[in-house]
């Protein structure tokens, strides 16, 4: 009997109600060869392509497109910009107050210095006639000469209005210049001011010296380490040049230190005589009596 038989046998047997028939030995075999291998067929139904065609002829799974890149854009035009340039420092002719309010006012809006952004907008330019024969130089303004308009006018301009009044001369007798005509700035600033910078020293240098060509001083005065380093090309440190004749376009310099640093070192005795030394020098420079008190004032 096939199986195909067999199983047409069992359904007319369980269609007259027979729950059990007796198989032998090799009809069972048949039976489990049979459902086993109904069952891979099916497996193999379900796993099986449904694509009809031979495997040869399957389609390639189509691959991704790429998007397409854009095109190379060309460079924009390289436009040339013209490189700032100082306005000419020709003065019209006249006195020397004429020239020095024409230098002034030039300096108040100095391109070079403008577009560095670095520097605050209230000018500090000078103070004291133009006919001096003394003229001492700074660095920079500082919080109070910015509100005042003049150089010299905070704690340190105090303390070197005390020093002029020992050598006799005065203030009101001496010209008082900084090489950076605006304060220096800085993020968060009050009334601190930093140190300037060297473009922002070497945006000024042409204004200083044509103060110096205006004024033709006798005998100039250069405090501190950053004006010292801006005019006097030396490697030495500042306190090898203090006491020592320089040179700044023709005309005798005195270096010596800044009024600010006998205020930040109160107790430096050794600072303060070396100070009053070089005032002493300025002033046989400058063929000024020297009284007896003057010349012992640290003896």
């Amino acid at each position: 009997m096939t199986v195909g038989a067999l199983v047409d046998f069992l359904k007319n047997q369980s269609e007259k109600g027979l729950s059990h028939v007796y198989l032998s030995e090799q009809a069972r075999n048949a039976v489990k060869s049979a459902i086993k291998f109904h069952k891979k067929q099916s497996t193999q139904a379900v796993q099986a392509p449904t694509v009809s065609a031979p495997d040869h002829q399957l389609a390639a799974p189509a691959r991704p497109t790429r998007p397409e890149r854009p095109a190379p854009q060309a460079d924009p035009p390289v436009v040339p910009v013209a490189p700032i340039t100082n306005p000419s420092l020709e003065l019209p002719a006249g006195s020397k107050d004429e020239q020095i309010f024409a230098l002034k006012e030039i300096s108040a809006a100095w391109p070079v210095a403008m577009q560095l952004g670095t520097l605050r907008n209230k000018p500090v330019f000078s103070s004291g006639p133009t006919n001096a024969t003394l003229l001492i130089i700074g660095d920079s303004p500082g919080f109070d000469d910015e509100l005042k308009s003049a150089p010299f006018m905070g704690k340190a301009g105090q303390k070197l209005n005390q020093i002029l009044k020992a050598m006799g001369i005065g203030r009101e007798a001496v010209y008082l210049t900084n090489i950076c005509k605006l304060r220096p700035s800085s993020p968060g600033q009050t009334t601190n001011t930093r140190k300037p910078s060297q473009a922002e020293i070497d945006a000024y240098l042409p204004i200083l010296k044509k103060e110096l060509e205006i004024i033709q001083p006798s005998c100039l005065i250069i405090l501190g380490a950053t004006a010292t380093q801006a005019l006097i090309p030396s490697t030495q440190p500042i306190a090898t040049l203090v006491g020592t004749w320089q040179e700044y376009m023709g005309i005798p310099a005195r270096i010596t230190y800044h009024p600010n640093f006998l205020l930040r070192n109160e107790e430096n005795i050794t600072a303060k005589r070396k100070l009053w030394e070089d005032m002493l020098a300025v002033m046989e420079r400058l063929d000024l009596a020297i009284s007896e008190k003057q010349r012992n004032f640290f003896k």
